[in-house]
């Protein structure tokens, strides 16, 4: 047995709130040479719970979900279960969706019109220690390396204890962007924004949203508007 070349299939979880596209894909890789689907989880905590379970190879997981959303699932599993890798198989493409995705420590990001040859493929760079982008990705990585956008203020370290994801609400808040506005640009709910609102108004003293836009100026996280 120890001398065969055989290579096990990957075992795989698919995460997505939606339930017939969740089933799509599941069937879909079902028919895929290579993959082998052993759970599928409606939203992030569940994805989470799977893969403590299961410890599977690869979670497909998708971003927009109830309750925790991919980018935090994804966060969680690198951290709890660093064995397991994730492709990120969304709708979206755009900056907001991509960079946190990356930053929270998905190896793989494909788009849902993707093929079963390029999910195969992606599932396959990622478990041999490769990025799994599809070429769109890959082109739009490409873009935004070449052609930087000038960042507002670079934080090496957040005042008063702030964590990285506070400090980009706080930015969010001194744009002038609303609860909601903040929530669908980071992908949470507006639950979640809150909390998030409520955490880094108790670490700095703050009591409104003005004196948080006056705060973000002040600690030079954020520049006032020209004129």
């Amino acid at each position: 047995m120890t001398g065969g070349t055989e290579e096990q299939p990957a075992r795989v979880v698919v995460a997505d709130d939606q339930t017939v596209v969740r089933e799509g894909i599941v069937m879909l890789l079902g028919l895929l040479p290579g993959i082998e689907v052993v759970g599928a989880a409606g939203d992030g905590d569940e994805a989470v719970k799977l893969v403590a379970e299961l410890a599977p190879d690869v979670v497909l997981m998708d971003l927009r979900m109830p309750r925790c959303d991919g980018v935090e699932a994804t966060r969680r599993i690198r951290a709890e279960h660093p064995g397991t890798q994730v492709v990120v198989l969304t709708t979206y493409a755009d900056d907001a969706s991509l960079f946190p995705a990356l930053r929270a420590g998905a190896r793989g990001y494909l788009t849902k019109d993707a093929g079963g040859d390029e999910i195969v493929r992606a599932v396959q760079s990622v478990l041999s220690g490769d990025a799994g982008l599809s070429p769109s990705i890959q082109r739009r990585l490409l873009e935004r390396l070449s052609d930087p956008e000038p960042q507002p203020a670079t934080v090496t370290e957040a005042p008063d204890g702030l964590t990285a994801r506070e400090t980009e609400v706080l930015l969010l808040i001194a744009d002038g962007l609303s609860n909601q506005e903040i929530a669908r640009k980071l992908h949470v709910s507006t639950a979640t924004v809150k909390t998030h609102i409520n955490n880094l108004f108790a670490k700095t003293g703050l009591k409104d949203r003005a004196q948080a836009v006056r705060y973000a100026y002040a600690k030079g996280l954020a520049r006032p508007p020209a004129g």
